[in-house]
Order: C-alpha cells, then sequence, then structure tokens
C-alpha cells in the first residue's frame, strides 16, 4: 500500500515536471534560470572536476543497482547531460556579438558622416563600442594611439574579433584605409542593416531550436524519473536485467539513448558561417 502510494507521487511529480518544463520551454520571453544557471556552473567546472563527478555517479549507479553496465551509462550521462539540458549559452552570446557588431557599424557610419577621418573614427567610438565587442575595440584604438599602421591594426582587430560579419566590416575599413572612400558610409550602413537582419534570422532559429532542447529535457527527465522510480519502488520487475544477457540489452538500450541525443543536440547546434579573413596562426 505505502509502495502504491509512493509511486503514484512520484508518479504526480514527475507529471507536473513534465508540465513546467513544457511551459517554460516554449513560452517567448528570457530563458529559465535554472536552465541558465545549470549551464553557466557546468562551463565552469573544470575537466578534472567533471572527471570526478562522473566516476562519482558511476559509483552510485552500481552501488544502487548492482549492474556493472550502470558505471559507463551513468559516467556518460553525468558527463553530457548538464551541457544538453542546460541553456544555448553559446548560441545566445553569437547573437549579442552579432548585434553588438551591428551596433558598433552605426556608430562608425554616424561618426564618418560628421567628416571625421577614418582613424579618428576609430578613436571616437572606442569608448562607446558595445560591451560585447568593446575590449577588442579599444585595443584597436590603442595600437592606432601607440602609431602601428592601420591595416596592420585592423588585421589584429579582426583575428580577436574572430566573427565572419566582423571579417565583413574589416575588409571595408581595409579598403577605405589607404586611400580616401566616399562610399564607404554607405557601404558600412548596408552592412550594418545586414548585420540586423542576421541576428533576427539567429534569434528566430535560436527560438526553434529551444522546443528542440525542451523536447531533450522531457524525454531525459521522463526516463530518469521512470528509471529511478523502478529501481527505488519495485526492484523486482528489472530482475530479469541481472544476467549477463540482461546486461547486454541494457548496454545496447543505453547506446541507443546516448547516439539519440548526441543527434538532438546536434540538431539544436547552429553551425558557424566560413570565415572570410582566415587568422594566419590557424593557416600555419
Amino acid at each position: 500500500m505505502r509502495a502504491s502510494l509512493a509511486f503514484s507521487a512520484l508518479l504526480g511529480a514527475g507529471f507536473g515536471a513534465g508540465l513546467w518544463t513544457t511551459y517554460t520551454g516554449l513560452r517567448p520571453g528570457e530563458p529559465s534560470a535554472a536552465g541558465d544557471r545549470l549551464t553557466h556552473w557546468w562551463r565552469r567546472v573544470r575537466p578534472g572536476r567533471r572527471l570526478a563527478i562522473a566516476a562519482a555517479a558511476a559509483s552510485g549507479a552500481v552501488a544502487l543497482t548492482g549492474w556493472p553496465v550502470a558505471a559507463p551509462l551513468a559516467a556518460l550521462a553525468a558527463w553530457a547531460l548538464p551541457g544538453l539540458l542546460g541553456q544555448d549559452r553559446d548560441g545566445r552570446e553569437a547573437i549579442e556579438r552579432i548585434e553588438a557588431i551591428a551596433s558598433w557599424t552605426e556608430q562608425l557610419h554616424d561618426t564618418l558622416s560628421a567628416a571625421a577621418g577614418l582613424e579618428q573614427t576609430l578613436l571616437a567610438t572606442a569608448a562607446t563600442a558595445p560591451l560585447p565587442i568593446r575590449t577588442e575595440v579599444a585595443e584597436l584604438a590603442e595600437r592606432i594611439r601607440h602609431g602601428r599602421r592601420l591595416p596592420d591594426a585592423l588585421r589584429d582587430f579582426q583575428n580577436e574579433l574572430g566573427d565572419p560579419l566582423g571579417d565583413l566590416v574589416v575588409l571595408a575599413l581595409l579598403g577605405a584605409a589607404g586611400r580616401q572612400s566616399g562610399r564607404l558610409g554607405e557601404l558600412l550602413a548596408g552592412l550594418a542593416f545586414a548585420a540586423r537582419e542576421q541576428a533576427q534570422m539567429r534569434t528566430r532559429t535560436a527560438a526553434s531550436r529551444a522546443r528542440v532542447r525542451t523536447s531533450v529535457r522531457i524525454v531525459v527527465g521522463t526516463t530518469l524519473g521512470m528509471a529511478l522510480g523502478l529501481v527505488v519502488l519495485n526492484r523486482d520487475y528489472l530482475t530479469p536485467f541481472d544476467g549477463a544477457q540482461g546486461q547486454l540489452v541494457l548496454l545496447i538500450v543505453g547506446g541507443l539513448f546516448a547516439a539519440a541525443f548526441a543527434w538532438l543536440r546536434r540538431i539544436a547546434a547552429f553551425t558557424e558561417p566560413a570565415r572570410l579573413l582566415a587568422d594566419p596562426k590557424e593557416a600555419t
């Protein structure tokens, strides 16, 4: 009787957690704070500590189930799931960087419209550049103040920025560095507009892929919750997995789940376009 009540409570809790996960994943607006904290925490964990967490999960799984196969499956889950279940922080940072490049390009256009020279324009925007790229712009301005040739300083800036859209802006600036270009302002305005369009496209893509990540969370949470409930509340049901054949079947099933999650993560990832200006260090 008590086991039935506990199992019913576990099912109710799992159902409520699934509804909440679906709601937070599909609603518009900022990403969930819990998922963002999970992603931020996992990115700060060093590889050595990740290995320790995976080893602890493997030991706990073997102690709880008595299955040798549970060790590699639990270790793999502890290593991969935090990054899979968390928010797409890298994608969000990429969008913020694109928007920052667009804003900085607009600043260059507006300052050039005031009849300032190119070097003076770059120096004037260093203090007001958007935060995601302010450090790189400030270092570019510092090189110009110390007398570095503008084309060389722009090349270093392009390498530090490391963005395909930034390559387009640097190409436009390099074209105007050795001569007065009357159409540079028009070109910068077009680049800023293209950057805004790209940022909006990435935002729409991120919103659609957020649904995929929500589906992954639901599948992972349901699977782990059901498995844990069976181990704790109805261990006899899992007796067929105690033998060698059962362990082999469990290993195959776990491998299929791992392959499916890896495929879903690949779907949710964004492939960056090719760089127009390659880093000389990468070429060597």
